[in-house]
């Protein structure tokens, strides 16, 4: 797949260049938790449930796993991966975020299923387990969100074990310039009207706008990626590119 994301400018909406604090942007999430699961849905009309499928399809293709999600919030992927991959041990995730993991934990417990999976609150930048202790690294919609992404991304390849693979989802910006300018307008005038209005909290989903325009994404993101350890590292777009899943490999 081609890397390069560059495009005209030329009758290109601008975008939105000062990115917002992501400082204790945990307790923003706290506040959203009662309405986040049911924002998500409606906002992305339900795509991104075939996202983290998708994601949930590049694990490794042998042996027994087990997976570590950061940013985790309310669980959601950790139980795409298990209905997906009957090959995972067993999973922890990670959020600052207690009101989340407290709806993640409620969700765990009434699976039918029983996944083995542990939510502990814990620091993307400071992650509490050994190196090499993980075949899976995922982190959906929440990289952009951490103070200090290459820091991360250096944290995610200490817990790989060698042959491991991370798997990162988040949103992008369209190539198509017609698709692009609806998608701004979109981001910028309809989401965080209808966020604020159903989540009582207006700033959550304009720092959500300014994040995604602000946040590198494409070639850059994917040469974070290698500059950190990655190999094999890849991106794949996700309808028209308004999403994007990055993978990497631990070699050697």
């Amino acid at each position: 797949m081609k890397l390069n994301h560059s495009i005209p400018e030329v009758n290109l909406p601008s975008v939105v260049t000062q990115s917002p604090s992501r400082q204790e942007v945990w307790r923003m999430f706290d506040r959203i938790a009662p309405r986040y699961d049911l924002l998500n849905r409606l906002l992305s009309f339900r795509r991104d449930v075939s996202w983290r499928k998708k994601l949930a399809r590049q694990l490794p293709a042998d042996g027994q796993l087990t997976a570590l999600d950061l940013a985790t919030g309310t669980a959601d992927v950790l139980l795409t991966l298990f209905r997906e991959n009957p090959r995972l041990k067993f999973a922890v995730g990670l959020d600052m975020a207690q009101e989340m993991l407290k709806l993640g934990r409620k969700k765990i417990s009434q699976d039918s299923s029983q996944p083995p999976i542990y939510l502990i609150p814990a620091d993307a930048l400071k992650i509490p387990f050994r190196s090499g202790a993980f075949d899976v690294i995922t982190i959906v919609f929440g990289i952009r969100n951490v103070l200090d992404v290459p820091q991360a991304l250096r944290e995610m390849y200490r817990l790989l074990k060698s042959g491991g693979r991370v798997l990162i989802l988040e949103f992008s910006l369209p190539e198509r310039r017609l698709l692009r300018s609806l998608y701004l307008f979109y981001f910028r005038n309809v989401l965080p009207r209808v966020g604020g209005l159903i989540s009582g909290d207006g700033y959550a989903y304009s720092y959500l706008n300014q994040t995604v325009e602000t946040f590198p994404y494409g070639e850059e993101f994917c040469q974070l990626m290698i500059q950190a350890g990655f190999s094999n590292v890849q991106q794949i777009n996700l309808t028209a590119g308004i999403a994007a899943i990055y993978q990497g490999d631990k070699s050697g």
